[in-house]
């Protein structure tokens, strides 16, 4: 089997509302990038990447004097065509590697008649559990879906543990001032009772802030804090003087930083990303490091639609020390570019596919519809706030938004 063609379509897939974060916005929608790899036999594997447009498209279109006539079972050379580790020092291709990876793997469950779970070692579950992820909202036009305040909180995670079933929940903070935060995070774990809770304000804080923080929430049922600092010395200190478990997305996402940690351990859970670290695979060889050095693991998410989403399944499925529940947007979405609409949460689960390759198909529709509308939309600046143009976070931030403002910015739709 030999790769012929790669194709690359971005798309814009509308969110139930406007996603605040630490560093800025999603604006009521999330771009994404879907890859496809055809292999001479007429199978089409498919892929997956955060952001896009023409800039991404043209990058997958260069590939092809990578990889056309490649067998997508040699992924190894694969990795390094595309991603040789000091060529990537001038050209970082980390996640244009992943998107492929997906892809020829489908191609390979596709050809062997067999599910991904099984050409890595065959799972250990059917289902992985998921947290709810709780955002600060900006309103729609309507003024729909706005979270603001404790009390929308509250009612968003009870509204989330009804229709989806969750028993672990996380809010993604780094908004407001940590006081502000820390009143509704407060609120959220005690409205969701024996429920876990777990936070993120995406390493926005200083190292003093993060212990502070977490010194007032020791008496929660916390999973962990998660990136409350940015770099690893930061980690180190806020870890010796906080009584949880400290997690990370931010500061070990490849393998040299988790050897620093491994060394002198910084972080107790890390969050690993099947695009942050170039694919799934690199994703299983982490967790076998982990479980070797008793460092807990879950599954990131990065902003996924259901390509993506089935990677972080076949992920899940595989590595024992799966310790926590996985991340996960996809609530968010409104809609997806899979056949038979976004995979469904039953009991805070979603079972893992079973079809070969990586189980989903492209509702072709639906995928000329999403790219019809980013070709409308656009990008949008992920890193920018809407109600605040000039604004932009420091590392450590003092530059919060204000509670109280309860404007609705105006999002082209």
């Amino acid at each position: 089997m030999k790769i012929v063609e790669i194709r690359a379509t971005t798309v814009t897939v509308p969110l139930e509302a406007p996603l605040r974060h630490a560093n800025g916005c999603h604006w009521g929608r999330f771009v994404r990038t879907i890859v496809e790899i055809e292999a001479d036999n007429g199978l089409i594997g498919l892929g997956e990447m955060g952001g896009g447009g023409e800039s991404a498209e043209a990058v997958f279109r260069a590939m092809k004097g990578y990889l056309v006539g490649h067998d997508p079972a040699r992924l190894e050379e694969m990795r390094f065509k595309i991603a040789n580790p000091t060529a990537s020092l001038y050209n970082n291709r980390t996640q244009v590697l992943a998107a492929l990876e997906f892809a020829c793997l489908d191609l390979l469950g596709q050809a062997f008649g067999v599910p991904v779970h099984d050409l890595l070692g065959g799972k250990l579950q059917d289902e992985v559990p998921f947290a709810s992820y709780l955002f600060f909202r900006y309103p729609n036009a309507d003024g729909s879906g706005e979270v603001r305040t404790p009390t929308q909180l509250v009612e968003q995670a009870k509204a989330l543990k009804k229709a989806h079933g969750f028993t672990s929940h996380k809010l993604k903070g780094g908004v407001f001032h940590p006081d502000y935060e820390l009143e509704c995070y407060r609120a959220v774990a005690a409205a969701v009772g024996e429920d876990r809770v777990r936070f993120d304000p995406n390493a926005v804080w200083s190292t003093e802030q993060g212990i502070r923080f977490g010194q007032a929430i020791e008496d929660l049922n916390n999973d962990y804090l998660e990136d409350p600092v940015f770099g690893l010395h930061a980690m180190r200190r806020t870890r010796e003087k906080v009584r949880m478990p400290l997690a990370t997305n931010t500061v070990v996402v490849g393998f040299e930083q988790l050897a620093a940690n491994v060394l002198d351990t910084a972080v107790d859970v890390i969050l690993l990303d099947t695009t942050f670290w170039g694919g799934i695979r690199p994703c299983v060889k982490a967790a076998g490091i982990c479980e070797t050095f008793g460092l807990g693991v879950a599954v990131h998410s990065s902003g996924e639609l259901g390509v993506q989403l089935a990677t972080m399944l076949h992920l899940g499925a595989v590595i024992p020390n799966l310790s926590f529940a996985a991340d996960a947007h996809y609530h968010h979405l409104r809609d997806d570019v899979i056949q038979g609409g976004p995979l469904p949460y039953r009991n805070g689960r979603i079972r893992v596919p079973a079809g070969p390759g990586l189980g989903v198909r492209l509702d072709r529709e639906k995928l000329a519809h999403y790219a019809e509308e980013y070709r409308r939309l656009g990008s949008y600046p992920y890193d920018k706030d809407p109600l605040r143009p000039a604004w932009c976070a420091t590392v450590p931030n003092d530059r919060w938004a204000d509670p109280k403002d309860d404007r609705t910015p105006e999002v082209p739709r």
